[in-house]
């Protein structure tokens, strides 16, 4: 899975094996951004991938699969979003984990048990030193094996990771415990160190099944995709697997299947459930010529339909890569965390260290010494640090996901806290963008001859007021006469019949021209109505006039938006009086009208300087503007263009998505500073108890194992806050 960025730099992901800890994440990152020619690179533990950007004219995606693997870890480059293998390779870590625990918990709770057969007086035969070892060096050597290979990568590699910390605590305390019986003494720490690998294990289970439910909405979106479609060849319906998909092909959707792909209806009719994509929960009625698209259920009736998309470019395709992307990236929140990551490992077996000679110093015995070392060494967690950013966004983005809101980057969550002001586009954002043709004034000409051209010239269009203008003739449609399209950004479109020049523009672009509309025809405009004007070179030969009905959430959620004290803005092209009339209509604190595409983006400047400014747009000229605001909302429904500007996609063009992302981007927020305190807090306060003995090394064990769980519990929460 790999697309160029700009031309030059190639943005790939790649699947990461061997990593433990946020100190393993650290390390691939720190060896990475350092080779030439990697512009930037993210590892995630939490999805254990790698998102890097690099050029491809120096590197190759072996080239970076073997620099990972010089540094103990394996990475295998992900070509296609595989829903089914990401399982695969969960389940296996899961039974892996599950496997190993329940081997050392059946050798570890016999050496557990003997304290309390002690206390009850009771004598059992594996109580004897020689039991305890051959239990103990199972679950050291056996089921702990992994933990010492990780280590020695971890060392031979230069980066010290969580694994060190496990062996050298375990190891501490068995080989102490062989010393303690080969001189005689009945102190055996072997129950310790036992018992610190197995509850080690039980917290990465746990972990392991946890982290698999901060992935739920990727999962759920990539099941949507049939496996398979019947194509019709000539007269055959032959069953294809979708990647074999071509476009132009011809596919049967029979009633209850899901669309495989996006197209066009070539034959047939039926309703079909949008609400995974759109959240309409109403199906939409679909006959010969309608769009559908990947991932919606067919209804009641069957549909021939021609495959108009690569299978890798279908709205589907596209909404699960913009989720994947997101949860792949980092938060700027996260860059306290990734350098602390960095020396975390080296600090605490210096303060290990520290601990073992200061108590040996102070004559407090070698026994206490090991013990407070040991504790030290196996409380200290560098997971749970690794863990707390990236399993909030990803319940975060994924809980965005669901209710049709796509972001592209994390930290759009943080710019989300923010923002102080909204500008929202008028046509298809605050209004449906679906106008109608209220009023037709030929000023000069024939009008029939005038309307034949004008259908002409608008039937080659894809804007709404062409698309508006088309289906107002649609029972009756006028004569269509050749002629050389082209589109005039901002302004409208041009028609060259023989060496006659007509154009369709609004009536501001022609008062800046300085084309004038007679005085007479002015007065029969109609109030808050859109008007364009069909011109021949230089004059006006007809006006006509659309309405574009305001969205029935406009109102309410401008109004929530306004409560939130964001300043509230809309900037259109349209005329003075209509922008006026719709601005008081849906409560927006002030209005810009007559704005050419160009103004939009000195005006976002203009605002900026004020504070933190989102854009709200769908057309291809909002995407100037979208990109130059802090923070751009595209509306699912407009153009590929906008969407690609914008931070945050609205699939289903619903401006309430605009406070659903505010209020989801805090509470994610809130959750991972949440995580990030608990984090530091744990390892601030339990390292210093451990250095002064009075944590027992089983209970140390036992607390780190599950401090990255309660991180990846705490994520988990968000999904039904």
């Amino acid at each position: 899975m790999g697309r160029y960025l700009n031309g030059v730099d190639m943005e790939k992901y790649f699947r990461i094996s061997g990593m433990h800890c946020a100190s393993c994440q650290a390390r691939i990152e720190k060896v990475l951004s350092r080779t030439k020619g990697v512009r930037e690179v993210n590892v995630n533990l939490a999805t254990n991938k790698m998102r890097i950007v690099y050029e491809d004219k120096i590197l190759s995606a072996n080239d970076i699969a073997d620099k990972v693997s010089s540094i103990g870890f394996y990475a295998e480059e992900e070509i296609d979003l595989d829903a089914k293998k990401d399982n695969a390779l969960r389940d296996k870590e899961y039974k892996s984990l599950r496997r190993r625990f329940i081997f050392a918990a059946i050798f570890s709770l016999p050496l557990f048990s003997i304290m309390f057969f002690h206390m009850a007086g009771v004598h059992v035969f594996f109580a004897a030193p020689i039991y305890q070892f051959i239990l103990a060096s199972f679950v050291q050597f056996v089921v702990g094996y992994e933990f010492y290979v990780s280590a020695f990568k971890s060392i031979k590699s230069g980066a010290l990771n969580m694994d060190v910390l496990v062996v050298m605590g375990t190891s501490a305390a068995y080989f102490y415990s062989i010393y303690n019986w080969s001189i005689g003494i009945d102190h055996l720490y072997f129950e310790s160190s036992a018992m610190i690998i197995t509850l080690i294990l039980l917290g990465k289970m746990l972990e392991s099944r946890a982290k698999a439910k901060t992935n739920d909405a990727i999962m759920k979106l990539m099941s949507l995709s049939p496996k398979e479609a019947t194509v019709i060849e000539g007269e055959n319906y032959i069953k294809k697997p979708i990647s074999e998909i071509k476009i132009g092909d011809m596919i049967l959707v029979k009633p209850g299947e899901i669309i495989a792909g996006d197209g066009v209806v070539l034959e047939g009719a039926s309703a079909v459930d949008e609400s995974l994509l759109t959240g309409e929960s109403v199906p939409v009625d679909k006959t010969v010529d309608s769009k559908v698209f990947q991932g919606t259920l067919n209804v009641n009736g069957s549909l021939k339909v021609k495959v108009t998309a690569d299978m890798k470019d279908t709205g589907l395709s596209k909404i699960i890569y913009l989720v994947s992307s997101a949860q792949n990236q980092k938060a700027p929140v996260q860059r306290v965390a990734d350098k602390i990551a960095n020396v975390f490992v080296p600090s605490v077996i210096g303060i290990a260290i520290l601990t073992l000679i200061l108590n040996l110093v102070f004559k407090a015995g070698v026994e206490r010494a090991i013990v407070s070392a040991v504790s030290v060494l196996v409380i200290a967690c560098p997971c749970a640090l690794g863990l707390a950013t990236p399993t909030a966004i990803m319940v975060g983005t994924g809980k965005l996901a669901g209710e049709g809101i796509l972001i592209k980057d994390p930290k759009v969550l943080e710019t989300a806290l923010h923002i102080d002001a909204i500008a929202f586009d008028k046509t298809g954002t605050i209004t449906n963008g679906r106008p109608d043709v209220v009023d037709i004034i030929n000023v000069c000409g024939d009008v029939g001859l005038n309307k034949s051209i004008l259908y002409s010239i608008e039937r080659n269009s894809e804007h709404p007021i062409a698309m508006a203008i088309v289906n107002y003739f649609f029972d009756n449609p006028p004569k269509t006469i050749k002629g050389e399209f082209a589109n005039i950004v901002g302004k409208g479109v041009s028609f060259k019949i023989l060496d006659t020049n007509y154009y369709v523009q609004s009536l501001n672009s022609l008062k800046q021209e300085g084309i004038l509309i007679p005085e007479e025809v002015k007065q029969k405009l109609k109030p808050a109505v859109t008007y364009v004007a069909l011109v021949e070179e230089n004059k006006v030969n007809m006006v006509i006039g659309l309405f574009d009905e305001i969205k029935e959430d406009a109102k309410v959620q401008i109004e929530e938006i306004n409560k939130a004290g964001i300043k509230t803005v809309m900037i259109t092209g349209d005329n003075k009086e209509v922008a006026q009339k719709i601005a008081e209509q849906v409560g927006v604190n002030d209005f810009y009208a007559e704005v050419m595409p160009d103004e939009k983006s000195e005006i976002i400047k203009e605002l900026k300087k004020n504070g933190t400014v989102a854009m709200v747009g769908d057309g291809i000229n909002d995407a100037p503007a979208l990109a130059i605001a802090d923070l751009g909302f595209a509306m699912g429904t407009g153009t590929d263009i906008a969407i690609d500007s914008g931070e945050i996609t609205l699939v289903r063009g619903n401006l309430d998505g605009i406070m659903r992302a505010i209020e989801i981007s805090k509470k994610t927020m809130k959750t991972i500073k949440e995580n990030l305190f608990w984090a530091f807090f744990y390892n601030v306060i339990s390292i210093p108890i451990a250095a002064l003995g009075l944590l027992n090394p089983m209970v140390a064990g036992a607390a780190m194992a599950f401090s990255s769980v309660s991180v990846v519990t705490n994520s988990l929460r968000l999904k039904k806050k």
